[in-house]
């Protein structure tokens, strides 16, 4: 009987999820070459290829697209006998996807709080909108994610968040202009659909007049006095003001949790029933 060798599982998995045997070579410590021979003897073990090679990274063919949902499986039951067996605590790494303004205000408690408890989880951190987020638990880079919901009454909600203007200060010089210069990420997001919506249902002239998809970008085009911009009420820095008088009031959203998996390992399902319970109280 063939055995798979584990050891090739876990570094097939983790450059499956960077898309890049370098960015893997950083994370399990072993050097591009030797990855590149692991993952050939693996190919060559299953008599299929699993990547696409390209000049820019890797990324998975249909067949390794069905080993990596085998192989997560079987690497998290493997983790979690050996946690089981020596009597130590949980284990196995997870990977939580969040827009940036939610890990500046949420996750340092979430963090800290977990690895407390969970101190034998390997836990990595991608930040990137809700819209590049969805894409990535698809492709299974990520295990689970915060994201943004418009409907703030959905039932998988586990906290909600109103969307504010900001600016230099509470009455800005520039609400006079004809057409109100804002500060918004890209077309495809919920910040910047609420500003647009907002504006056309009042009849008020605006233009998008800087776009960036960084929360910081943003915040430096607010204090910079020339745009008003919109964020999550919970991100507004201290040195700017929430504008409340002279613009249209803007949607609540919800947030909620998604994952890559329909079958979490438990690490992950502990970090979700974690979130669950500690976001509503942040």
């Amino acid at each position: 009987m063939r055995n798979l060798d584990l050891a090739l599982l876990r570094n097939f998995a983790v450059i499956a999820r960077t898309g890049s045997i370098s960015l893997a070579s950083q994370q399990v410590g072993r050097t591009q070459s030797t990855l590149s021979m692991q993952m050939q003897r693996l190919e060559d073990f299953l008599e299929q290829a699993l990547f696409h090679r390209t000049g820019s990274g890797v990324r998975l063919t249909a067949a390794g697209e069905k080993l990596l949902a085998h192989a997560e499986h079987l690497l998290a039951g493997h983790d979690e006998i050996l946690a089981e067996m020596e009597g130590k605590g949980l284990k196995g790494s997870v990977t939580l996807g969040c827009p940036e303004d939610y890990s500046i205000a949420f996750l340092p408690g979430i963090i800290e709080r977990f690895l407390d408890q969970h101190p034998e989880v390997e836990l990595r951190m991608v930040c990137a909108p809700t819209t590049e987020l969805r894409p990535m638990l698809l492709r299974r880079q990520i295990d689970l994610a915060l994201v943004s919901i418009a409907d703030a009454s959905n039932g998988e909600v586990i906290r909600t968040e109103d969307f504010v203007w900001v600016g230099k200060a509470a009455e800005p010089e520039i609400l006079d202009r004809v057409a109100l210069p804002l500060a918004l990420s890209a077309p495809t997001t919920l910040d910047y659909r609420a500003a647009c919506d907002a504006m056309e249902a009042v009849n008020r002239r605006y233009r998008v007049a800087f776009a960036s998809n960084s929360l910081a970008g943003l915040i430096a085009f607010a204090r910079s006095g020339h745009a008003i911009s919109v964020l999550t009420r919970t991100a507004v820095p201290s040195d700017l003001h929430i504008i409340s008088a002279g613009l249209p009031k803007l949607p609540t959203i919800g947030i909620a949790l998604e994952f890559a998996e329909p079958r979490p390992s438990s690490a992950v399902m502990a970090l979700a029933d974690h979130v669950r319970a500690v976001l509503p109280t942040i």
